[in-house]
């Protein structure tokens, strides 16, 4: 048995996350062609190396497939329900940073909060026989925000890319999708109301809570998390 850690396979967040490791003492590198998913780990003792997609880590941890995987932190709390009971957060690495907000036309000039939000979807019903439709791919995490601040009247339509758009192209009314600096949501005339953060994410190291573990498997991830500077 050995400690399988998942990894972003391509990207931005594979080289930040094979830099932050790096950092520490503990080499990851790709092996293969850029089509294969394979890799390599130094420096740690019984740790293999899984490459996947950022979207694939938070079912993997969760199935105990894998003992340990970064991802976002928006990914794990969309995917997974009740996601404290399911893995265990040890390490924020401090980059693929996002929020994911709610935003609307910016010449929505009277909706500005979720109140005016909430009003306005009323409105919306009241004057075109069905629900405003907000679209996003993070349905656990908007839904449950939505509730807390009280919004109704309103429908979430799925969208696993260019969200931004869905308001030009009329399938959508607002939108909930992550944002790093905005310049996406001003370019499609969009604006994000004052209290619409729904959840501020970066990349963390998350540990599996469900995965088998072997007493070789215990000493392998004792020996990682402390030469990661995460103690035991």
């Amino acid at each position: 048995m050995t400690i399988k850690l998942g990894v972003p396979s391509k990207g931005r967040l594979m080289e930040k996350t094979f830099d932050w490791f790096g950092a520490r003492g503990v080499t990851l590198e790709r092996t293969g062609s850029e089509r294969e998913y394979s890799g390599a780990v130094s420096g740690a003792d019984g740790v293999e190396l899984v490459l996947l997609s950022a979207g694939e880590i938070p079912r993997e941890l969760a199935a105990g497939r894998i003992h340990l995987g970064v991802t976002g932190t928006d990914l794990v709390r969309d995917k997974l329900p009740i996601w404290e009971q399911q893995v265990e957060p040890l390490a924020e690495l401090g980059f693929g940073h996002a929020d994911l907000i709610i935003a609307v036309p910016a010449c929505w000039v009277d909706v500005e909060t979720l109140d005016d939000l909430d009003a306005a979807a009323a409105a919306f019903r009241a004057r075109h026989g069905f629900r405003l439709r907000i679209a996003t791919k993070y349905h656990r995490l908007v839904r449950e925000f939505l509730r807390e601040a009280g919004v109704a009247d309103y429908q979430l339509v799925d969208s696993q890319g260019a969200t931004e758009g869905t308001v030009k192209n009329l399938t959508a009314e607002a939108i909930a999708d992550i944002t790093s600096t905005g310049e996406t949501l001003r370019a499609n005339h969009l604006k994000i109301l004052c209290d619409g953060m729904v959840l501020k994410s970066q990349a963390t190291l998350f540990r599996a809570r469900s995965a088998a573990l072997e007493p070789a498997d215990r000493k392998a991830l004792a020996g990682l998390r402390e030469t990661l500077g995460l103690g035991r």
